[in-house]
């Protein structure tokens, strides 16, 4: 089964038969036959028509609207669909299901992290940065045997201090500093780029728990609440060094943003102004439109190795025997 993404501008989605048509103007950019398909997500200024949604709803598909960054206004779906079945199993998973896969998203962060270090380090002969390794494969292995949960959240947070106390020496941009990380609020553009880039994720994160019927309330590192959706928090442990660290490393180290131009400083903090907001969306959907390899040796764009994570939980929530994978980079 296949997800369709529009994430072009402009377009209009169309019912031909038993297939949509994506269009811009008079162009076809690329039909897929409906019996393939499961879902279908609409970034930004796209349209879709009636009968094509009609047809969507008939064969329980939903179509999802998001803007251009992943943030979800809402999703159309068939009545019959809901995530009431998926949270009853989601409240029946055990501790011991629940901390596995909590030991497996800390382990694999923190390997994630050693990773992208290395690969931007390897230049440098950095005495820090081999120090933060060999402290990161310590505590990968203590993550690996936690016993509880407060265990494995001391472990990831000392992971990711020693991470970014080494994390500057990865940055080759003028005028960009970073010593360690600070939020609520940012104190330095890094830091800003971090934090928005981190918040951007997690919205689309959560859009897609929605798509997918699970409970985003429940979850099994981070502790949830009425205004916490921690399944969301728990799944971005994983993609924020390959996707938005990563990221952030290329944009500084190109000159892309400038520390004296594209920053504001207000009410305490550091933040994007509308010049880096700009600057950062462009290239962060640039890269997430990128098509990548996917597990099912499908093409997609790398907004795809999110929903695939998703699947891979929703999969682990009905049948907690076959634990859950997460995305690691090698």
């Amino acid at each position: 089964m296949q997800t369709l993404y529009v994430s072009q501008q402009g377009c209009y989605i169309a019912l031909q038969q038993e297939q949509l048509l994506v269009k811009r103007q008079q162009n076809i950019l690329t039909q897929i036959q409906l019996p393939l398909l499961e879902q279908v997500l609409i970034f930004g200024k796209s349209q879709m028509t009636t009968q094509a949604i009609r047809a969507c709803l008939s064969r329980n598909i939903p179509v999802v609207y998001l803007s251009r960054t992943g943030y979800c206004y809402g999703r159309t779906l068939a009545i019959n669909r809901g995530y009431r079945q998926l949270a009853r199993y989601q409240q029946e998973l055990t501790f011991g299901d629940r901390i596995t896969v909590a030991r497996a998203i800390v382990a694999t962060k923190l390997s994630n992290s050693r990773t992208l270090l290395q690969r931007y380090a390897r230049s440098q002969n950095s005495d820090r940065v081999r120090l933060v390794v060999q402290s990161l494969d310590y505590l990968i292995e203590k993550a690996r045997r936690a016993d509880s949960l407060e265990q494995l959240m001391g472990y990831e947070g000392a992971g990711a201090a020693s991470y970014f106390s080494a994390f500057g020496e990865c940055l080759q941009g003028e005028d960009f500093e970073f010593v360690a990380r600070s939020r609520r609020p940012p104190g330095n553009p890094v830091n800003a780029m971090l934090s928005f880039g981190y918040q951007v994720l997690w919205n689309h994160l959560l859009a897609l728990i929605e798509v997918q019927g699970l409970d985003p309330y429940r979850a099994c590192l981070h502790q949830g609440s009425d205004r916490h959706a921690a399944l969301a928090s728990d799944l971005l442990e994983e993609f924020r060094a390959p996707l938005i660290d990563s990221l952030i490393l290329w944009i500084t180290n190109s000159r892309v943003i400038k520390a004296t131009q594209d920053f504001e400083y207000r009410d305490g903090g550091c933040f994007l102004n509308d010049s880096g907001r700009k600057k950062y969306l462009r290239t962060f959907l640039q890269r997430m439109e990128e098509p990548v390899q996917t597990r099912n040796t499908s093409t997609q764009p790398r907004w795809d190795l999110l929903m695939q994570q998703v699947k891979e939980f929703r999969q682990f929530v009905y049948q907690p025997s076959l634990g859950y994978q997460p995305y690691k980079i090698r």
